[in-house]
């Protein structure tokens, strides 16, 4: 099942913090990081948990074995503290295929989100699940080497926060090689059905992709969305003045 689009609730502008978010995390890609091929910035930028968890920023290379092989992972000079690259993490991407597929989801999913909670609770809450997402898949690694980088944990709040505003929004997508219209509680509660059965078949991460920092920033964003569900809705305030 792949997102293409969803209902958005009429009366409000441009989602100014969701336009910003895809902005920044686009320009990181193509000028920090070089269209990927910056491996300096890329290593050293990324959160790797052994620098997370240590507070040592790893400047060598490290062996790693995988399936009775060694592997060498390199490293390079991040941020002091390193603990900072939790927050710089989040804004990087392995290829333009990572970067494409978060930014459609946040473009999709963000826009309502942001309208309901407001600018700066949403981007409050988007950092937040950021990083839930990666203490997860830090937690559940936490001697690892391996940089660990994306906007996933993050995006994966926005969703979480959308199933609980929006169970009904009818969202848009290609299943079983048609086009179709479900709602979002079906379209959202597969794909994290999905992430949850793909941790317990590959815990390790295999295949690169963190799939804990998915559920941990999900958790994260259902959190947020029932505090943003009590709020006052932007638009009945509005009606009603």
């Amino acid at each position: 099942m792949f997102p293409i689009g969803d209902e958005n609730e009429p009366g409000h502008g441009p989602a100014v913090v969701t336009l910003a978010l895809i902005a920044i995390n686009i320009g990181v890609f193509l000028l920090l990081q070089d269209f990927g091929s910056n491996r300096e910035f890329t290593y050293g930028w990324s959160a790797i948990p052994r620098e997370i968890t240590s507070g040592v920023d790893l400047l060598q290379a490290q062996v790693i074995t995988v399936d009775g092989q060694q592997l060498r992972v390199p490293q390079a000079p991040g941020p002091d503290p390193i603990q900072l690259t939790l927050l710089s993490s989040m804004f990087m991407h392995a290829d333009l295929l990572h970067l494409g597929g978060n930014m459609l989801f946040l473009w999709i999913f963000g826009d309502n989100v942001e309208h309901r909670a407001g600018r700066i609770l949403f981007l409050v809450a988007y950092l937040g699940a950021g990083l839930a997402g990666s203490l997860a898949q830090i937690w559940s690694s936490a001697d690892s080497p391996i940089p660990t980088l994306g906007a996933s944990g993050a995006i994966s709040g926005v969703l979480g926060a959308y199933i609980v505003l929006f169970p009904g929004n009818r969202v848009t997508v290609f299943m079983f090689r048609f086009l179709t219209r479900v709602p979002a509680l079906v379209a959202i509660g597969i794909w994290i059905a999905f992430q949850v059965f793909a941790n317990f078949a590959t815990p390790t991460a295999a295949g690169g992709v963190a799939y804990l920092a998915h559920i941990g920033g999900f958790a994260a964003g259902v959190l947020a969305g029932v505090v943003f569900r009590a709020l006052p809705s932007r638009r009945r305030g509005h009606r009603l003045g």
